[in-house]
Formats: C-alpha cells, sequence, structure tokens
C-alpha cells in the first residue's frame, strides 16, 4: 500500500472538530467601542451614511457605556462634536469641553470598570476641518503640537486612561508624553495613530462629527496608500516617542501593514475599523447581498489574524452580544 494520502478534510468533517481547530477566536476584550459625542443634541441623532449609529448628548453616555460593559467590551473612544467652532479649535481643550465632561462622568459612575481612550485633534473643533493649525492654506506642524498638548492634558486631568493623537502631525507622540509627564500625568497612555492612511474609507465619520475639510484634503499629513515601508518608520518613530499602543488605520486595505508591524514590533497593535468598512457590510446587508452576522465576525477575526491586538470597531457592541450567546 502507498504512503497514505494527506486529507486535510478529516478535521473539518463536523462541527465539533471545526471548533477544536479553530486558533484565532475574536474575544469582547479585543473591541474598543467608539461613541460620538454631539453637545448640541437633546436626543441621539441618526448618522445617515452609518445606519444603527447615532451623535449622542452627553446625558446618553453614561446609559451607552453601560451596555457596552455589560456586553463585556472593555474599552470606549470618545469623539466630540463641540457647540461651537474656531480657528484654533479652542474647545478641543476647555476644562468644561464636550470630552471633559464626558469622561469625568464616565469615571465618577464606572472607575476603572472600563478603559476610556479620547481621540486628540482638531478637526471636529476648527471651522475649517483640518487637523492642525492653519497658516496660508497650510497646516503649520509645530504650531499644532502646543494645542495638542492643551488637549491632552485636559483629557487626562478629567480622568481619561488613554489619549490618542489622530493628526498624523510630526512629533505628537513626543510633545503629548512630554506634558503628560510634567503634569504629574505618567500614568496615562498614549495610543497613537501612526500609520494613518489618506483613505476614502472616512467619509461617513466626518458626516459624523462634521470634519470634512473646508479646502483641500489631508495628504500633506497622512499617508498614501501606496506606501508599506513608511508605515514602519512612523510606527518605529511613534514607538521611539513613547507611544504605549500604536495604531494602524483603517484596519481593511492594511492587513499587510498590521501583519508587518506585528511581526516587526513588540507593542500592542491597534486596528480601525472605520466608518466605510462599516456602511459597506451595512448597505450590503440591507441589500439581502451578504450576512451582515458572518461578514462581520468574518472581517473583524481576519484583522485580529493579521496580528491586531486591539480592535476599533462599530460593530463592537454587536459583536458583544453575540459573542455572549455562544
Amino acid at each position: 500500500m502507498g504512503f497514505p494520502y494527506v486529507r486535510m478534510r478529516r478535521l473539518r468533517r463536523t462541527p465539533a472538530l471545526r471548533d477544536l481547530m479553530h486558533k484565532v477566536r475574536l474575544k469582547t476584550s479585543d473591541l474598543i467601542y467608539p461613541i460620538f459625542i454631539d453637545e448640541r443634541a437633546q436626543e441621539p441623532v441618526p448618522i445617515e451614511s452609518m445606519p444603527g449609529y447615532y451623535r449622542l448628548p452627553i446625558r446618553y453616555v453614561v446609559d451607552e457605556a453601560r451596555q457596552v460593559i455589560e456586553r463585556g467590551i472593555k474599552a470606549i473612544i470618545l469623539f466630540g462634536i463641540p457647540s461651537r467652532k474656531d480657528e484654533t479649535g479652542s474647545e478641543a481643550f476647555a476644562m468644561d469641553g464636550i470630552i471633559q465632561k464626558t469622561v469625568r462622568n464616565l469615571k465618577n459612575e464606572f472607575g476603572d470598570q472600563i478603559v476610556v481612550i479620547t481621540d486628540v485633534c482638531l478637526c471636529e473643533y476648527t471651522t475649517h476641518g483640518h487637523c492642525g493649525i492653519v497658516k496660508d492654506g497650510e497646516i503649520v506642524n509645530d504650531l499644532t503640537l502646543r494645542i495638542l498638548q492643551k488637549i491632552a492634558v485636559s483629557h487626562a486631568q478629567a480622568g481619561a486612561d488613554i489619549v490618542a493623537p489622530s493628526g498624523m502631525i510630526d512629533g505628537q507622540v513626543k510633545y503629548i508624553r512630554e506634558a503628560l509627564d510634567d503634569a504629574n500625568l505618567n500614568q496615562v497612555g498614549i495610543m497613537a495613530y501612526s500609520a494613518k492612511y489618506a483613505s476614502c474609507f472616512y467619509g461617513p465619520f466626518r458626516e459624523a462629527v462634521e470634519s470634512t475639510p473646508k479646502f483641500g484634503d489631508r495628504k500633506s499629513y497622512q499617508m498614501s496608500y501606496g506606501n508599506s515601508d513608511e508605515a514602519l518608520r512612523e510606527i518605529e518613530l511613534d514607538i521611539s516617542e513613547g507611544a504605549d499602543i500604536i495604531m494602524v488605520k483603517p484596519a481593511l486595505p492594511y492587513l499587510d501593514i498590521i501583519y508587518r508591524a506585528k511581526s516587526k514590533f513588540k507593542v500592542p497593535i491597534a486596528a480601525y475599523n472605520v466608518s466605510g468598512e462599516y456602511a459597506m457590510v451595512k448597505a450590503a446587508a440591507q441589500k439581502g447581498w451578504i450576512n451582515e452576522k458572518f461578514a462581520i465576525l468574518e472581517i473583524l477575526t481576519g484583522i485580529k489574524r493579521a496580528g491586531a491586538d486591539l480592535i476599533i470597531t462599530y460593530f463592537a457592541k454587536d459583536v458583544g452580544l453575540w459573542l455572549n450567546r455562544i
């Protein structure tokens, strides 16, 4: 009798065998849930391009966080829409700003039951919609750094566990780390948006927080989608400047970047499953073209399989419900 055939299907024959051999498992503790808080809203405001998602009044956020905790999710990331915008985004670092008030409410209610992460950027707070200070039509890097320091410190003083600079401003991690340490806030972590690409998949998010640039685009500070070695340089710089967690954004078109980063760097890696990725799944599911639940679980497992330790995703609450039922 000749050498026996290798039959890979032997270990796929039954549901129990398939479950036994399933290696990468998605957990609720892998997930970070984004929350949009609108200072002007009296009731939840539907986001048209993100079906099922809302901008919330501040008084709704504690209840939203309670649902997140009940579904086994350990972390949230907050994005604010202020009632007033200006050229320098001054509401972003106001001690009574929308994010600062929300963080205090959450920490008073839940303490350390949940990790509160805050987005540190100017695009939601400026009249021009860019992520930095603008002069003569250009984003001025070093002036922006000083503003980012103020934002990060104000969030940390309110009780944020982690601040997340997202503007791709050179030196942002170094300046924020120094400012936090100088303010005796050295226990506050930094999750750096290290490899953030200039992507078409941010469209629904920009609708949600009203941050579409009023002129030009963000290609002078966000990365070109054709580049991968550049992403590794950006990540390495952020780690050297003090980042505790690095991020790749978006997730699905950049699984190779997640994989390369995981192979090279021994720090926690987050991936942002962004608004456009959410919207595509929702649109296809509404048409009956895909099974929404199966698609979401496959996508998020794929992001984790590529090497992400943490996944920021608008699907987190649904996934928490499904996984708790398994």
